[in-house]
């Protein structure tokens, strides 16, 4: 038996076998794109290691894509199978796989938060705890999560700064700015490659009307992404959103074909429809169409990419966005068909089936509705869903596309007591006024909140 670099027992008797698993959840912590040769190597190093196997099964279900269920699912039936006689932690993180892979996310956090309340130097429950959560719009279980660990946590352990990050990020999406840069800086000071901690600290700056600022934390940050995965992107993406709040809508565009949807880097050649790739790309495309700026072609390499996953229900929040390259393409067909998966899909059961019924489905069909000129039905359909549409997951900021497509709905049908309601839902979140935000100043102008 060995122990991992948190003092945890894990079964294997290889000293090769531990380094390559702390490698690998090292890598996993730091956004590394390597991190599936990683856990590569990890299975060659201990072939009868249960928690790698498990491992393995974990960063399937990361890519929040069905094709990819059944290695996640194999996985974890050879996981189980190697950690019958392992640790009750190790057997427990099975257990999680079994549950995610299995389309029960709530079973899977539960199980991670027992093994935390145990051992809360478990930093891959953690961190998938953190994630998880995330995506099923939970900012105040992120921010519970991460206060339970961190009085057993010190910068003694490794990844520490990776826990830092995710209580910036859970505190700025609860709203508590103050309270998240600090440790959102922190982690920047013990690790300027911590990715994590730098988007959090630019949700923070972007949150206050830091556009400046923001502009100045990424791209001193960025040398430092080098060898990371696809949130990179995310981060350029950002960069991306401080420049259109600037008005400097040539930038924008350049950053989305050089840097965050450049069709002929390695990173998205190797992946080329990553979820949170695609939702940056849609999103900007339509907050651009918005301020009246030409996007050219540039939807239809993205409703490819849609046509391609239409079935596919595991992300619910990316769902509108491939609904908006469908729709921006003039795929009817295709549209129709996405919409159709979705109703199987919100039939379905696990965690995610009544969020897409509930939510992605209605805001799906507005986005469809909205870019066919049907404004009043868009609105229609999309207002029951207001009030529920953070189950989605995303950021504040990501789901303010969403928002803003609500919003210019109701402008162009003329429904001045729904833009009063989205103006009146957005203001106070942000620290300067909607008059002060690219996407929503004419109607603030307009509309008396």
């Amino acid at each position: 038996m060995r122990q991992d670099a948190h003092g945890l027992t894990i079964t294997t008797d290889s000293d090769a076998a531990a380094a390559a698993f702390d490698h690998a959840v090292m890598g996993y912590l730091k956004y590394r794109a390597d991190l599936p040769q990683r856990v590569a190597a990890l299975l060659q190093a201990a072939p009868a290691f249960g928690l790698a196997h498990c491992l393995q099964g974990y960063v399937a279900m990361l890519a929040y894509k069905q094709a990819v269920v059944p290695v996640a699912e194999a996985a974890a039936q050879t996981a189980r199978r190697l950690t019958a006689r392992a640790t009750p932690r190790e057997q427990a993180h099975v257990d999680a796989l079994g549950r995610w892979a299995g389309g029960d996310i709530d079973g899977a956090i539960a199980v991670w938060e027992h093994i935390l309340g145990d051992h809360p130097h478990d930093v891959l429950a953690f961190r998938l705890a953190h994630f998880t959560n995330f995506w099923l719009g939970r900012p105040q279980d992120m921010a519970a999560s991460v206060e339970r660990v961190m009085p057993h946590w010190s910068e003694a352990l490794p990844g520490y700064a990776a826990v830092l990050a995710c209580r910036c990020f859970a505190q700025e999406e609860c709203g508590n700015y103050l309270a998240a840069e600090p440790s959102g800086r922190r982690a920047i000071e013990i690790d300027p490659g911590d990715l994590w901690a730098a988007h959090a600290v630019a949700h923070v700056m972007e949150m206050q009307g830091r556009r400046s600022e923001g502009l100045q934390w990424l791209t001193a940050l960025a040398p430092h992404w080098e060898g990371a995965n696809n949130l990179q992107h995310h981060l350029w993406w950002h960069c991306a959103l401080f420049h259109l709040e600037h008005g400097d809508t040539a930038t924008v565009l350049e950053l989305y074909d050089t840097r965050f949807r450049n069709l002929a880097s390695p990173l998205t050649m190797a992946q080329p429809d990553v979820y949170i790739d695609i939702q940056n790309a849609a999103s900007m495309l339509f907050r651009l169409e918005r301020l009246g700026i030409a996007v050219g072609a540039r939807w239809d390499e993205l409703a490819d990419k849609a046509e391609a996953r239409i079935g596919d229900c595991l992300s619910a929040f990316t769902l509108p966005h491939w609904m908006m390259a469908l729709a921006a393409a003039g795929r009817a067909d295709a549209a129709d068909r996405l919409v159709g998966a979705m109703r199987a899909g919100g039939n379905a059961g696990g965690t995610v089936a009544p969020i897409v019924r509930d939510y992605a489905l209605p805001v799906s069909e507005a986005v469809r509705a909205h870019r066919a000129g049907r404004h009043a039905e868009a609105v229609a359909l999309m207002r029951p869903a207001l009030s529920g549409m953070y189950r989605l997951g995303g950021s504040h900021t990501q789901q303010d596309v969403l928002e803003q497509l609500f919003l210019d709905a109701a402008l162009r049908a003329g429904l001045t007591a729904d833009v009063r309601m989205i103006l009146e839902r957005v203001t106070g979140r942000r620290a300067l006024p909607p008059q002060r935000w690219a996407g929503w100043r004419d109607a603030a102008c307009q509309v008396v909140v």
